[in-house]
């Protein structure tokens, strides 16, 4: 393998991912990590680590293509919803730098970062998602007419990491959440990425109860599906997975490989999916590495490896690839020392 360095942008709290490629590079290259605090916990596992403006700062697009220049990048990873757009409009200027930026095309990421458009991706290839309306009179005339029954959840349209979401179990509590998430997203970190459209910036979806999946649906680096890898969570913690058990299961496999082969994405995306009767709801797609991505890689999936490969040229990859099913993990937190 030769010299390769990598560059994770938004690296925040993903010191795992950091320690997972550092492992599958040995000492053929460096991890260079960014975020807009130098605190970050993922800079403390980096080789290099930089602070960098925030992701709508004018200056941000020119740091990482400074970084890309003065470090040798040979690929660039994001681990932030907000930040796709953004790389991904960048991504042919970031790319002549010699730079691969692993990240799927501008429509991919628009399809997945409007959970509307995802709603009815998901309607148009035929795969069953929840119900979803675009404003609350649209959910009122739908639970008026039994089309859809409380609960349902509450939540913004351009969302990441679970950031106020809500369950309304009646008229009174959906006009309130309703009126509370468009409050909220003003005053948040998702007012940029809501503001064409701030009115409709809230969807009412239909609450699936059922046991929840996670997947990583991997396709190399044209888009082409490889594989798919799948975990039933056994807990949660702050909108991540904490504890899940491995599952392999050919029909959530077609699935994904449905969903994969329409997406045509680059790299790892991570899904959310539900499991009620015979049905399977798939509620979401996140095209980047995701906080279940762990349990993927302790059961067997070494990722960052495939990625290595990939990215020098070699697609003979099943050596990497010995995913189990049954393997129950899960996650703790560490104390970082963090240099002032």
């Amino acid at each position: 393998m030769k010299h390769t360095n990598i560059l994770f942008t938004c690296a925040g709290r993903r010191n795992y991912l950091i320690n997972y490629f550092k492992d599958a590079l040995g000492d053929n290259g460096n991890i260079v990590a960014v975020d807009m605090q130098l605190t970050a916990p993922a800079l403390v596992d980096a080789d290099i680590a930089k602070k960098v403006p925030g992701i709508y700062d004018p200056g941000y697009i020119p740091a990482l293509k400074e970084i890309i220049e003065s470090e040798n990048i040979d690929a660039v990873i994001s681990l932030n919803d907000l930040e796709l757009p953004i790389l991904s409009k960048h991504k042919a200027e970031l790319e002549a730098l010699g730079a691969r930026i692993i990240i799927s095309d501008p429509e991919v990421i628009s399809i997945a970062f409007d959970k509307w458009e995802t709603f009815t991706f998901f309607q148009e290839i035929g795969v069953d998602t929840p119900a979803t309306y675009l404003n609350l009179d649209d959910a009122l005339a739908a639970i008026s007419a039994g089309n859809l029954s409380y609960p349902v959840i509450v939540k913004p349209r351009w969302g990441s990491a679970s950031i106020a979401i809500d369950i309304a179990e009646n008229e009174e509590e959906l006009r309130l959440a309703y009126q509370l998430q468009h409050i909220k997203v003003k005053k948040s970190i998702l007012s940029t990425a809501s503001a064409s459209d701030m009115d409709q910036s809230i969807l009412i979806q239909e609450k699936i109860d059922g046991e929840e999946y996670g997947i990583d649906i991997l396709n190399d680096l044209e888009g082409n599906h490889y594989n798919s890898f799948v975990r039933k969570k056994m807990a949660m913690r702050s909108g991540e997975t904490d504890k899940a058990s491995s599952v392999i299961n050919p029909e959530y496999a077609e699935i994904a490989k449905k969903i994969a082969e329409n997406t045509k994405h680059v790299g790892n995306m991570d899904c959310d999916f539900f499991v009620k009767g015979d049905k399977v709801y798939y509620l979401e797609m996140n095209p980047r590495f995701g906080g279940g991505y762990p349990f993927s890689h302790e059961a067997g999936i070494n990722t960052p490896a495939i990625y290595l490969a990939w990215l020098n040229g070699d697609s003979n990859v099943d050596q990497f690839n010995n995913f189990k099913a049954g393997l129950m993990f899960s996650k703790c937190d560490r104390m970082m020392p963090i240099k002032n």
